[in-house]
């Protein structure tokens, strides 16, 4: 690696988390900021508290970028509503692993039986001997999803609700998104209780407590059973921002008592009883140990104690893990083994002959396979598309999607073809790209291949899962060492490590000194590498006035001039949003260097670089083409979007400097990524993998870090998420050797 000595340390990343001390009225809060702890959770957070509450408002029938948006939370809501007609109907006592059965307040005291060492687990959480689960059930068929037209809150539910804040003291330009949230009669919900503000993002506990003591007066207080359910459903709400689909019964009750809930155990029963959230047990196995025996003293009926965990969760992510383990069960086990049904073994074992390596490996797998996982760098994504071209030779509607229209295009690239037989995951889901559907609702193909799958989140991928007919192979590929979903779940993680299909592991190292980088990263080593061309350049900075400084020169004039990469083709990525070297003090130096101007537009100008966030996750690079009183208008993937301008604010940023979270799954010729000193809390082992890996031909690292580098990539692993999906597929699916 070349070294460049004149640079200097650098700045905050975002703070992860917001202190619940002290109250007063809520206040417009920037959607930047998360209560979260999870310093993965710097643009997830982002994007739940930007695009949430404004979906509802958006009036862009013209835009193909929104009108997608919307089919997707249609379809997420059919979803919802057809897994909870499902689980309705089921019959039969409760399996390990799913939902108990009881009054919360039965339950609630067996785990502090449990807890306190007065009762064995097994039987304080003892059930009925529980009958046979079917492996595989069919789902009922989504049709084709249409775009949904935009139903914001009309101006009189606006109003009413801009009267109930201004009497709590609260700022008049939370009304939409209050309106948006609470949906009808949002107003009398307010008053009835006020602790309902914490379902519009990004407003915090101690400013809904201020708001609830303006309005009740003196019959507020911290005891309040609304204040204790409401802040329970809002610390499940900011745990599925860091990516957990449930918590522990414990972390739960211990982040209720830091927020001054006086009775934690009883806030969560009450929840419970009002069907605000889901209570779990599950039973803790370790691989390898078989279940404990039954003693020969005991009754027939009573079970051997097992060690058992207790979660809690919220409805909207339980049901959507539950369906993902339904629907994979039912890929895994329903393709048609028997002859005559599709292409045949030696058809397979041929098209297996003509490739090599890993590549043969993997069209073998899908032959015989329902579900297949493959693993590899950027390099490896070869194969997959290999696998994609070999499987439409021999007559199937093969099926490729990625997360960007940018990876599309790199996928048709690697196949050598256009864009057919490609397709993105929004597109998939909304209709407006892939094969159609078949007439019970399921997308017309017979093998789907997802690339970047460690993006999917539990209800994305419940969609695709529940969306995919009978007989179809599922192939889920991606490198394992990004950073997971912006969403809640760590699906592919999970289902590598549930052990319950193939997995082939691709045998190509990406090229060159970056692809040496990253590859020694990935197993927790930091290493010198040789870069005669300069495609890898240290640049060590001493404050964060210097990082900012030659981070906005290499991007304007060292790596154009040095490494003939264009300054449109360079993108600069680093910790957090937030401090003297986040993304906003980066893009507002970027801007007065790239493109001058007066930001008329909610500080934006023609030919500014932006990033449009129009979903929770869903984040698109685009450019400003004008603004005018429809609003801002960018080119986004190609595609015209319109966003409107009370939207703007919340919806789009610039974009010359991003998270590594926002730029996972893209790449570009050239990277520039800034390690502030003081954001080295931000650091571990997967951003600096996912950061590193985002430049084809050169990585600059503007270094500030020091020491904490070679840290976090040494022993800072990624960040734990609590979800359910082994524990789910484990009685539907064994697992493979």
């Amino acid at each position: 690696m070349s070294t460049e000595p004149e640079t200097a340390a650098a700045e905050e990343a975002e703070a992860a988390a917001a202190q619940e001390t002290g109250a007063g009225a809520p206040e417009a809060t920037d959607a930047d900021s998360s209560d979260g702890p999870d310093a993965g959770a710097d643009t997830s957070s982002d994007a739940a508290a930007d695009a949430t509450a404004d979906t509802a408002d958006t009036d862009t029938a013209e835009s193909k970028e929104l009108s997608e948006t919307e089919a997707e939370i249609a379809a997420q809501r059919e979803l919802l509503e057809r897994i909870a007609e499902r689980k309705a109907a089921k019959q039969g006592p409760v399996d390990a692993g799913t939902k108990l059965s009881g009054k919360a307040a039965d339950l609630l005291a067996a785990v502090r039986a449990v807890e306190s060492g007065e009762q064995p687990a097994a039987s304080a959480f003892r059930e009925p001997e529980p009958a046979p689960r079917k492996a595989a059930p069919e789902p009922a068929r989504r049709p084709q999803p249409v775009a949904a037209a935009p139903s914001g809150p009309g101006d009189d539910a606006v109003a009413a609700v801009r009267a109930v804040l201004a009497d709590g003291g609260a700022p008049a330009d939370l009304a939409a998104r209050t309106a948006a949230a609470l949906g009808e009669g949002a107003d009398a919900q307010l008053r009835s209780d006020p602790w309902q503000l914490l379902r519009v993002s990004g407003v915090r506990t101690e400013q809904a407590d201020g708001f609830a003591r303006a309005l009740l007066g003196a019959e507020c207080g911290p005891d309040d059973e609304r204040r204790g359910r409401a802040i329970t459903a809002w610390l499940l709400e900011q745990a599925a921002v860091a990516g957990h689909t449930a918590l522990d019964a414990a972390a739960l009750t211990a982040a209720l008592g830091q927020r001054a809930v006086p009775d934690p155990d009883a806030a969560v029963q009450d929840a419970i009883a009002e069907g605000d959230i889901l209570v779990f047990q599950d039973a803790i196995e370790t691989p390898g140990v078989p279940a404990p025996a039954q003693d020969e003293g005991e009754d027939e009926g009573e079970e051997a104690a097992q060690p058992v965990r207790v979660l809690v969760g919220l409805e909207q992510y339980a049901l959507a893990e539950e369906s993902l383990a339904d629907g994979l069960a039912r890929v895994i086990n329903s393709l048609p083994k028997e002859e005559g049904s599709g292409p045949q073994s030696a058809d397979w074992e041929s098209a297996a002959g003509e490739a090599s390596g890993s590549t043969a490996e993997l069209i073998r797998a899908a032959a015989g396979h329902g579900l297949v996982l493959h693993t590899g760098g950027e390099a490896a994504r070869a194969e997959p598309a290999a696998l994609v071209a070999a499987a439409a030779g021999l007559g199937l509607r093969a099926w490729a999607a990625t997360h960007s229209s940018a990876g599309r295009r790199r996928l048709a690239g690697l196949a050598g073809s256009d864009e057919a037989g490609t397709a993105t995951v929004a597109g998939l889901l909304s209709g407006a790209e892939g094969p159609g559907r078949d007439r019970d609702g399921a997308l017309a193909l017979d093998l789907l291949v997802v690339l970047d799958a460690p993006q999917l989140d539990v209800e994305s991928a419940a969609m695709l899962v529940e969306s995919l007919p009978d007989g179809a192979r599922l192939v889920l590929s991606g490198d394992p060492g990004v950073l997971w979903s912006a969403g809640p779940g760590r699906v592919f993680a999970d289902l590598l490590a549930a052990r319950c299909c193939p997995q082939v592991v691709s045998r190509v190292p990406d090229p060159g000194p970056i692809g040496e980088l990253v590859s020694g990263i990935g197993i927790g080593e930091l290493n010198q590498v040789e870069a005669p061309g300069k495609e890898v350049v240290i640049v060590p900075v001493r404050d964060a006035g210097e990082a900012v400084h030659r981070t906005v020169q290499l991007v304007a004039d060292s790596v154009p001039r040095a490494i003939g990469v264009p300054t449109e083709d360079t993108q600069v990525i680093t910790p957090g949003h937030g401090g003297a070297a986040g993304t906003r003090a980066l893009n507002t130096a970027l801007k007065e260097r790239l493109n001058p101007g007066p930001g008329r537009f909610g500080g934006f100008d023609p030919g500014d670089r932006v990033a449009h966030v129009p979903a929770p996750g869903r984040t698109t690079l685009g450019r400003v083409l004008r603004a005018d009183a429809e609003g801002l208008h960018l080119e986004c993937d190609g595609a015209p979007v319109v966003v409107p301008k009370e939207q703007v604010e919340q919806t789009v940023r610039h974009a010359w400097a991003l998270t590594a979270h926002q730029a996972v799954g893209l790449s570009w010729p050239a990277a520039v990524v800034v390690l502030p000193g003081d954001a080295t809390a931000a650091l571990s082992r997967p951003w600096v993998y996912t950061a590193f890996s985002r430049g084809e031909r050169h990585l600059s690292v503007v270094q500030g870090a020091e020491q904490a580098l070679p840290r976090a990539v040494a022993e800072i692993p990624p960040k734990a998420r609590t979800t359910r999906l082994q524990t789910l597929l484990r009685p539907q699916v064994p697992a493979t050797s």
